[in-house]
């Protein structure tokens, strides 16, 4: 092997390595505080969130504005969310998320594989999924990369939400998103 060649492999198996022993949050830690996060509430009316994209190493590859238009109808809670990235680009998905028990949801959007399954605790939601993710291409197209999302979403106030999302592909850490959730 050449020298280039072994140096990257050790670099890869190192960020690797690393990224399986990063902490993440877990439904045993403690709560924050002693708020209760209703998903429902939270959602029904229009809320404005800021965010970005981090690869595994830290860089911000992506920020964006989101305004999500929620509607709880008592059974079904739509959450239309509009994204607008820093480079001009724009997303909309619209999510149906069905409360499955006391602390327990289920949810669809377009690109979502299967079910998105969520637990609500105290202060806190917990939401995993598998999406085709739209990725711009150099070229201007749009390709797709499915990653699995491990979602976590903290209460602050009555109106404001923080969210850390980390993503994986193919099993492997490959970057998180963070987001501020603020109700109008």
């Amino acid at each position: 092997m050449r020298p280039l060649t072994i140096a990257f492999a050790a670099l890869a198996a190192a960020a690797v390595t690393l990224s399986a022993c990063t902490g993440k949050p877990s439904l045993s830690d403690q709560p924050l505080s002693d708020r209760q996060l209703n998903i429902e509430e939270f959602f029904d009316g229009t809320v404005v969130a800021t965010g970005q994209f981090q690869d595994v190493l830290g860089t911000v590859r992506r920020a964006f504005v989101v305004t999500i238009d929620g509607d709880w109808d008592g059974e079904r809670l739509i959450l239309t969310e509009d994204f607008v990235y820093e480079d001009g680009a724009t997303e909309q998905r619209v999510w149906t998320l069905t409360k499955t028990g006391d602390q327990t949801w289920t949810g669809t959007a377009p690109g979502v594989i299967g079910a998105a399954n969520g637990i609500e605790d105290g202060d806190r939601f917990n939401w995993q999924y598998t999406i085709d993710l739209p990725i711009p291409a150099s070229d201007g197209s749009v390709e797709t990369m499915r990653v699995t999302f491990d979602d976590w979403m903290w209460l602050l106030s009555d109106d404001r939400l923080f969210n850390r999302a980390y993503m994986k592909r193919y099993g492997i850490d490959i970057g998180d998103v963070s987001i501020m959730f603020e109700r109008r």
